[in-house]
Order: structure tokens, then C-alpha cells, then sequence
């Protein structure tokens, strides 16, 4: 695989690869979806494993369960998805990395699939199937059809799908692209799929909340994500199309 400039970051500890995996969980300020998410991982990870919840800027950080399989810890950073994810890579052991949204939720096959994913030997960015919660709309069900045609047919998996890659792969494609404004986990596929990184599906399910449809209407938030995908993939498509000329 080749390597992309870096973002600035420093992977030294997180190429170390002390541990199998970490998890590695971007908190909004003020975000409560995170506690359900910790128990069912403090439950089900095996113990060559950990937890890391990144705080944005001088957020108060909460107390953790003592007693857990896996090793759990909270580090601050400074506010943004991109920031935040990594700074938790940087402060990972593991020899894998997995990106995970705190409104996300386990399904039963999800840890299982997991397990058998970071035991390969080939390097790969993995991705889950997407579901929605029943907290919004009947109608996200497409969103969720969709977002699945997507990632299996097209390679572009979205961060609500749990993007999983070895620590070492995600120092070569330099991290998330903390410049942006959206779409930083839509960029890294993107840098992964130039640099000829395999896009493959874990083979379980990820269960996401549906509440942005319910908050901000169906039509409204479908379109909008139509667009700004449309407006970050089409200059992206253009130059691996111009790279592997």
C-alpha cells in the first residue's frame, strides 16, 4: 500500500500494537448515547482489547465502570470528529482500529464477525452493514438499503458503518482529515481506495440511531446527504480516475 502525507499526528504508540484492538469512540459535547454502547463492548470484547472514549475540548469526564474485560480510558481533545478520532488513534495499543459513533449499537453477530475480521493476516478496511434504531421514521429503512448498496457495490462505506483498518494502514493513509467540515470518514475510503487498500465488509451488522430523521424530517435530511456526498465524492472519483490513468 502506499503511503499519503501525513496529517500531523503521531502513530507511535498506536503502531506499537500492544493489544488486538481498540475502539476508538467520538463524544460530542454534552453526548449520553455513549453509556449503552460502553456496556454491551465492556461485555463482549475480549480481553486483548480496549476502549478508548474521546472528550471534545474541557468536557468533564464521567466515571467508568471498574469492572470490565477490557481496558476502558478517556482522553480530551480538541472538538471535531476528525480531531477527536485522532487523538484516540494516537493514544491507541491496538494493532487495530475501530472507529465507532456513540449512538451505535452492537447486533448480536457484530462482535463475533469482528473477531474473525482482525485474526486475517491481509490487510483491509472493514466496514458493517448499516441499520437504523426505531427512533426515527419508517422510511430511514431505505437509507439503511441504500447505505449498504453503496458500501458493497460502490466502496464507500460511511463512519455509522464502523470503519475498522490495522493501525499501521491508517498511519499510512494519515489519519482523518481534520480540514474539513464533514465528511472526514468519506474522505479517509476515498485515501484508502488510492492507495489500493481492499474496502471489505466485516459480514455482520452495526445498528445506528435514526433520530436526525425524525429531528430534521425525513426529505430534508435524505437530500441533504445526497448532496454533500455527491458534491465530496465527484472531485474525488475524478482523481483516482486521473491516478490510475
Amino acid at each position: 500500500m502506499n503511503a499519503s502525507p501525513a496529517s500531523g499526528i503521531d502513530h507511535d504508540t498506536a503502531a506499537a500494537g500492544s493489544l488486538r484492538l481498540s475502539v476508538i469512540v467520538p463524544l460530542a459535547p454534552g453526548e449520553t448515547a455513549w453509556r449503552p454502547l460502553l456496556d454491551q463492548l465492556s461485555e463482549g470484547l475480549p480481553h486483548d482489547s480496549e476502549v478508548i472514549l474521546v472528550h471534545a475540548g474541557a468536557q468533564a469526564l464521567p466515571p467508568l465502570p471498574s469492572s470490565t474485560r477490557s481496558t476502558l480510558r478517556q482522553i480530551g481533545s480538541p472538538p471535531g470528529r476528525a480531531r477527536q478520532q485522532n487523538s484516540g488513534a494516537q493514544a491507541a495499543r491496538g494493532r487495530w482500529l475501530w472507529f465507532v459513533h456513540a449512538d451505535s449499537r452492537l447486533q448480536p453477530e457484530t462482535l463475533a464477525a469482528l473477531q474473525r475480521f482482525t485474526q486475517r493476516a491481509d490487510d483491509a478496511l472493514g466496514f458493517f452493514d448499516l441499520s437504523f434504531s426505531r427512533d426515527g421514521p419508517r422510511l430511514a429503512t431505505l437509507n439503511a438499503c441504500g447505505a449498504n448498496l453503496r458500501s458493497h457495490w460502490l466502496k464507500m462505506p460511511f463512519g455509522d458503518q464502523g470503519l475498522l483498518l490495522p493501525a499501521h494502514c491508517f498511519t499510512a493513509l494519515g489519519g482523518f482529515d481534520e480540514r474539513v467540515r464533514y465528511g472526514e470518514d468519506h474522505l479517509l475510503v476515498w485515501t484508502a481506495r488510492r492507495a489500493g487498500l481492499p474496502i471489505v465488509g466485516v459480514g455482520a451488522a452495526l445498528q445506528t440511531s435514526a433520530r436526525k430523521y425524525a429531528r430534521h424530517g425525513w426529505w430534508r435530511t435524505t437530500s441533504r446527504h445526497l448532496w454533500l456526498t455527491l458534491i465530496q465524492a465527484w472531485p474525488q472519483w475524478r482523481r483516482l480516475r486521473r491516478e490510475r490513468r
